[in-house]
């Protein structure tokens, strides 16, 4: 995993606790918090903003988003939304998770990043993330407003100078080849310089108004294994484990581990996943032990067919590879060789 070597270590102590010592079967890799499900932008992939109006003007309280992240345990936190940044406190509530020594990715489509980016302190518990779906042309048409993409690069560029770390995120659609992954991926790496990377196929919202371009299994590990050829893929400063990698590639298959990256929002922890609805509890503890987990996968809930979004099958490549002495020293490898490149 290209993640720096402090953060690799961190997390690898967890699991290990929670593996070993703990003997817990199901725990947290990294928490999805959305604080507010408003957006300034309308990308066609998304079905978030179609919540009704009164629950688009809702904010989570500072308190209850920290403290949902406290109780489920997890060293990282990715903030969603939304647009997160739209949240009036929210350098309050990545300031009180970095003081806890959590890992904080901030998504964003980073078009109110340069104005609020003063709220913010450099910190290597802290990351911008910023969604990234392709060059110019391309991003622009994804989230159905020009300059979005221009103003992105001018936000990264920004917050590299002032020392953040950034990482960019981009989702990938059947109208994407592999020359598009790669002019992208290229781009990210080698002229912006960003930290790392993610990438993922697109998963079928049931609300997002464009329901005609996700990627079905076979298309999606075409379009990785060409765009991983020819040494792209080592290259790449992507962050995610190897074996998640091998998955997008067809090389190895994995069944979901719903849990291992839960979603808490202002409805609660929303059962089984960040990408499906069927209800939400109150607690953490209530979604790991009365949630009926066997329900869902492919084979078993026809939702999860097409699915091989990161959220659910990194934590299980990661599980993975703690299992595996020869995936370890992998990944162990392939993080070492990552930071020496920085």
């Amino acid at each position: 995993m290209a993640m720096p070597l402090r953060q690799t270590v961190r997390v690898g102590t967890y699991l290990m606790q929670q593996k070993l010592l703990k003997r817990r079967d199901k725990f947290p890799l990294i928490v999805e918090l959305e604080p507010l499900f408003a957006c300034n932008l309308a990308c066609e992939g998304c079905g978030k903003i179609q919540h009704p109006a009164g629950v688009l003007k809702q904010r989570m309280p500072v308190a209850q988003a920290v403290g949902a992240v406290l109780e489920s345990g997890a060293p990282m936190v990715s903030i969603a939304g939304g647009e997160p940044l739209m949240h009036p406190q929210i350098d309050e509530i990545v300031r009180q998770l970095v003081e806890r020594r959590k890992y904080v990715f901030l998504c964003t489509n980073a078009l109110l990043m340069r104005k609020k980016m003063d709220k913010f302190t450099p910190s290597p518990y802290f990351t911008f993330a910023v969604h990234i779906d392709g060059m110019r042309e391309r991003h622009d048409e994804s989230v159905a407003k020009e300059g979005t993409f221009d103003e992105a690069v001018a936000a990264i560029k920004e917050a590299k100078r002032r020392g953040f770390r950034v990482t960019t995120n981009s989702t990938f659609f059947n109208t994407d080849t592999p020359q598009t992954v790669i002019e992208v991926l290229d781009y990210l790496n080698d002229e912006l310089k960003v930290d790392e990377m993610m990438i993922s196929p697109a998963y079928a919202y049931e609300k997002a108004p464009d329901q005609e371009h996700f990627l079905g299994v076979e298309q999606t590990r075409a379009l990785f294994r060409a765009a991983f050829a020819d040494g792209n893929r080592k290259r790449w400063r992507l962050n995610h484990s190897p074996l998640f990698l091998d998955f997008l590639e067809g090389k190895a298959d994995f069944e979901c581990t719903p849990w291992g990256i839960p979603n808490y929002s202002l409805f609660g922890w929303q059962r089984p996943c960040y990408l499906m609805a069927d209800g939400y509890v109150p607690t953490y503890r209530e979604l790991v032990e009365k949630t009926d987990w066997s329900k869902y996968g492919r084979g078993k809930d026809p939702r999860c067919e097409n699915c091989m979004a990161h959220c659910g099958y990194e934590p299980t490549a990661v599980l993975a590879t703690m299992g595996s002495l020869q995936q370890s020293l992998r990944a162990i490898t392939e993080t070492v060789n990552g930071n020496k490149g920085r």
